[in-house]
């Protein structure tokens, strides 16, 4: 007697069960992260359709898109039925997301508040496994007039070329300054470093007639205000 075969491609499945025509039919609301996510894939694997390899997929990332967003190409691949057409496929659209998280942060210019450089800096900052140091310059009524990676990798004093943000600061005609930077670990608290940044930063420009109004320590759910915290 001859088995009969099993196909989980998406197109053998009945039309109301295909995410591509449920998302031209009905919009694309409807669908759920892990119907979105096997667009991008097309196919399971043999055990599996896409969308059952996705919601265990995102099964494993707590069924959040943030924590899946942290997960590397090879480590999709682990997945079977993920090849790494596949995985990169996942990785650069949810890269796009993020992205597009930060673009529309950027929409409100004025920071008006510690909470404002959060959600600009968030997008940016939160999910990263390194630290990164970033400058924000404003203009006399707050506006951000340019945000700037200073460094990467790391925070110690000998990475911070104050020369280079007073440079930068004085080409953009800034009056302020915000310094954001993330920690990884999750941890909320200011280290001696990030106390002696921030001074250092502080008193030099201070000497150009330029003011240090925060700085943030950003992780991936909330921050620390130095301004806040009566530290500047």
């Amino acid at each position: 007697m001859q088995e009969k075969s099993t196909s989980f491609s998406i197109k053998n499945w009945s039309q109301d069960d295909q995410p591509r025509e449920k998302l031209l039919n009905k919009g694309k609301q409807v669908l759920s992260d892990a119907e979105l996510v096997a667009i991008l894939i097309g196919s399971g694997n043999r055990d599996e359709s896409a969308v059952a390899l996705c919601k265990r997929i995102l099964a494993s990332s707590k069924n959040n898109l943030n924590e899946l967003g942290k997960r590397s190409v090879k480590q999709l691949m682990d997945f079977k039925g993920i090849g790494e057409a596949k995985a990169i496929s996942i990785v650069a659209a949810l890269e796009l997301g993020r992205r597009r998280r930060g673009e529309k942060a950027m929409e409100k210019l004025i920071i008006t508040s510690s909470v404002s450089v959060f959600e600009m800096m968030q997008p940016i900052l939160g999910d990263l496994q390194h630290e990164e140091f970033w400058i924000i310059y404003l203009s006399n009524a707050s506006k951000v007039i340019f945000k700037n990676q200073l460094s990467k990798g790391g925070i110690t004093g000998t990475l911070v070329d104050v020369r280079l943000v007073l440079k930068m600061a004085l080409e953009v005609g800034a009056t302020g300054l915000i310094l954001c930077h993330n920690h990884p670990s999750g941890t909320l608290k200011p280290s001696e470093p990030d106390k002696r940044i921030t001074q250092k930063l502080k008193k030099a420009a201070l000497s150009i007639d330029i003011k240090v109004l925060d700085h943030l320590i950003i992780t991936e759910n909330a921050y620390f205000s130095f301004a806040d915290e009566n530290l500047l």
